[in-house]
């Protein structure tokens, strides 16, 4: 089997549809990540994203629901609970509060809401946990595939447990090409960096799972009383984990990423070493050619150098990170060594989280 890419025409959401009702996975554009959906109510749909993605069980998924309108929007929780995908009488009304007030700002976007789970919500979702992780994707694909479906759906990234997210349809393709049917082609992500999650519930305070897309500091405007942990939280290995991408170890590519301790023209020459090996380089922002010049001296060889961002917008940065690392992972290196992210203001906190998990496999 090869996917196939369809474009987001009537035709290609029709056929898409058709293979998500018939409980087969297909690859949807979202505006962080592409995903590979399932119905998120049929378990056997679901088990086929874990055996496709090689996941392990205990890491759960996030379900993407349809954007919400009048009553609903006011009040997601009710919305959400006449879905049963959340459990409205486990949430206090500041709570609820909580989660309207997120929703009302930030929905549809990248954000996702750990939220008490309801009885649709399959235990293979939710990683038998009693939550679930829900958002409201803004991708007008996204979209239109689940107002075609009529049903929820369970999408994690459309990669290969670990690896590198992908933001565009050749980028699933090379990943999960011969395990799935269909790719429904949405171009390049626009954001590119995987959805912010929060946890309401429980009786404490609202908490920042994972860093993404949505700054901490839009959260913080929202709910000043956000707790929020630290980038580099990870979950234990083997045991299910609140949200996706908690794991020390992710979002790696196949060659082995080292940070480095600070900017490459201010580190040591012994940093830069890589054993004899080719070297790639990954900047935050700069001339990528000059510094191949700067660093062919130094190394006596020509690295592959690429930058996130010329002019250092960090918007650009998070959209070409995971884009910069797969071009990386591809140059046939020995090793990637990797400017840390040390402004971690906005989509900074984000990208930092990214490169240290990134790291550990390396």
């Amino acid at each position: 089997m090869t996917a196939r890419i369809l474009p987001p025409t009537d035709a290609g959401l029709l056929e898409a549809a058709a293979e998500l009702s018939a409980g087969r996975p297909v690859a949807m554009p979202t505006e962080t990540v592409y995903g590979l959906a399932a119905v998120a109510t049929d378990e056997a749909a679901v088990a086929r994203v874990f055996a496709v993605k090689q996941r392990p069980t205990f890491d759960p998924l996030i379900v993407h629901v349809a954007a919400m309108a009048g009553a609903s929007a006011g009040d997601p929780v009710a919305a959400l609970a006449a879905a049963g995908l959340v459990d409205a009488a486990a949430l206090s009304p500041a709570e609820r509060a909580e989660v309207a007030a997120l929703a009302g700002a930030l929905w549809p976007g990248p954000l996702t809401l750990v939220l008490p789970r309801g009885p649709a919500v399959p235990d293979l979702v939710s990683a038998g946990l009693p939550t679930v992780g829900v958002r409201v994707p803004r991708h007008p694909v996204a979209q239109a595939l689940i107002a075609r479906v009529g049903r929820p759906l369970a999408a994690p990234s459309a990669n290969r447990f670990g690896r590198i997210s992908p933001t565009s349809a050749a980028d699933v393709l090379a990943e999960l090409g011969g395990r799935i049917g269909v790719i429904l082609d949405g171009g390049r992500c626009e954001l590119g960096l995987e959805s912010t999650v929060v946890a309401v519930g429980g009786g404490g305070p609202p908490r920042l799972l994972r860093p993404g897309a949505t700054p901490r500091e839009a959260l913080l405007a929202l709910l000043p009383g956000l707790v929020v942990g630290p980038a580099d939280g990870a979950a234990r290995a083997g045991e299910p984990a609140p949200a996706p991408g908690m794991l020390a170890s992710h979002y790696a590519p196949r060659t082995p990423l080292r940070l480095l301790s600070g900017p490459i023209e201010r580190v040591a020459a012994a940093e830069l070493e890589a054993g004899g090996g080719r070297v790639a380089v990954l900047l935050q922002q700069g001339d990528a050619a000059a510094a191949a010049m700067r660093l062919t001296a130094l190394l006596g060889q020509r690295p592959v150098v690429a930058a996130l961002s010329a002019a250092g917008d960090r918007d650009e940065a998070a959209r070409r990170l995971f884009a910069v690392l797969r071009e990386l992972d591809g140059a046939g290196a020995a090793v990637i060594l990797a400017e840390p992210c040390l402004d971690e203001s906005g989509l900074g906190f984000a990208i930092a989280d990214r490169l240290r998990r990134a790291a550990v496999a390396g």
